[in-house]
């Protein structure tokens, strides 16, 4: 009973956390505005989601997050939509390349982020510091595993897309990855962290509660 309790929990909390990832990936919730750039809002969700319920479950909000951003890339296309979307991709190979970036990239979110809550409470760090953590790496990961991604996987026609000489593509994507990604990252590091700390206090919600027979 206990186990069968503990699953509709963990069933429950990941569905709503995928509609607050659908939610903000569809509407202008989503975005932060701030001086330099508009920073993301809809891995929130997904970093919570991993600290909460794990890294199964932070998988499954970064697929979530991953298929919002393929359909909202496919239906309202921009420059750099053709990575993100394999319905744009002129070839299988680029169709596939487009679902790792818009998809698998998105569920590390979830798993880096879920794995290393796990970690840093084995070895009993303090909420206040594996919060931030986890949120500003989790926030990173996305960065890193996209552009990442981009570079290896579609770097000639990235940099077609940028009207840049291939040569010039890596200098820009480091740019994107120590520049506004870190500033995305310190408001999603501020956004774990004040949320987090509530969401833990939530017996139904903590990660180690065990729920007691009626």
């Amino acid at each position: 009973m206990n186990t069968r309790k503990h699953d509709t929990r963990w069933m429950v909390g990941v569905a709503m956390m995928a509609a607050i990832v659908v939610l903000l990936a569809n509407t202008p919730l989503g975005l932060i505005p701030t001086p330099i750039i508009n920073a993301t809002t809809t891995h929130i969700p997904v970093i919570l989601g991993a600290i909460l319920f794990g890294p199964l479950a932070g998988g499954i909000l970064g697929a979530t997050f991953g298929v919002c951003s393929m359909i909202s890339n496919t239906f309202a296309p921009k420059v750099l939509s053709f990575a993100f979307s394999p319905f744009l991709a002129v070839s299988l190979p680029g169709a596939l390349k487009a679902v790792w970036i818009s998809v698998g990239c998105r569920i590390m979110i979830g798993v880096v982020a879920g794995w290393l809550w796990i970690g840093l409470k084995k070895f009993r760090v303090n909420d206040l510091i594996a919060l931030p953590v986890a949120g500003f790496v989790g926030s990173m990961t996305n960065t890193v595993f996209v552009m990442g991604s981009i570079y290896f996987l579609l770097r000639p026609e990235y940099a077609e897309a940028m009207k840049v000489g291939v040569d010039a593509v890596l200098g820009m994507i480091m740019g994107i990855i120590t520049g506004s990604s870190v500033l995305e990252a310190i408001v999603a590091l501020v956004l774990v962290t004040g949320i987090g700390k509530v969401l833990l206090h939530v017996p139904y919600l903590r990660p180690s509660a065990q729920v007691s027979k009626n």
